[in-house]
């Protein structure tokens, strides 16, 4: 193996471990058992900087964490949360991939929250009467008024904090050699 993709592996491990903290630390209850957690920012930029194929592995790594360590929604949870998460930061994530611009940035992130909140309407109906043992009725009531605007201000939140952090962090990565001066570079 070399350096190169020594440093790539460490840096995506880095983000994994930074992301699960963010999930431990950052959990905030918004509306009945809907949480919002940071930890899509992390990805979203780890997708950035590396294309949407480390989002997927980002998410999914994190997500099998969550779901034996500190999810009570087990595995219909962590599927949940791989949807959740690769439809904001692997949306995202591709688009910037074409071009390397600000505005395919801001595209990328909008079309993602955009994606992550209709996926989502659809998901939800789908599992969570399962894992919350309602009916089915009772959760089709809520799709509008509860999971749209929690997921809306979910992405929303998502994408305004990942373009605040994705130019020092990569700044950051790049004086600490972690990844090369020319990946992502804006043109």
């Amino acid at each position: 193996m070399n350096i190169s993709k020594t440093k790539k592996l460490t840096t995506i491990a880095m983000l994994c471990a930074l992301a699960y903290a963010a999930v431990i630390v950052g959990r905030i209850p918004l509306v009945l058992f809907l949480k919002y957690d940071p930890k899509d920012v992390i990805i979203a930029i780890g997708g950035l900087i590396f294309g949407p194929i480390t989002s997927l592995v980002i998410t999914m790594t994190v997500s099998v964490i969550q779901m034996f360590t500190i999810s009570g929604t087990g595995i219909l949870g962590c599927i949940m949360n791989i949807i959740s998460s690769c439809s904001f930061a692997c949306t995202a994530a591709f688009i910037y991939k074409k071009k390397h611009k600000l505005s395919d940035a801001m595209l990328g992130l909008f079309c993602g929250l955009a994606c992550q909140a209709s996926v989502m309407m659809v998901w939800n109906y789908l599992i969570t009467p399962i894992y919350m043992g309602y009916p089915r009725d009772i959760i089709a009531g809520m799709l509008i008024p509860v999971f749209l605007p929690f997921n809306l201000i979910k992405g929303g939140l998502n994408a305004a904090i990942t373009m605040l952090l994705y130019k020092p962090v990569i700044t950051a990565l790049r004086r600490l050699n972690l990844i090369d001066a020319k990946t992502n570079s804006e043109k």
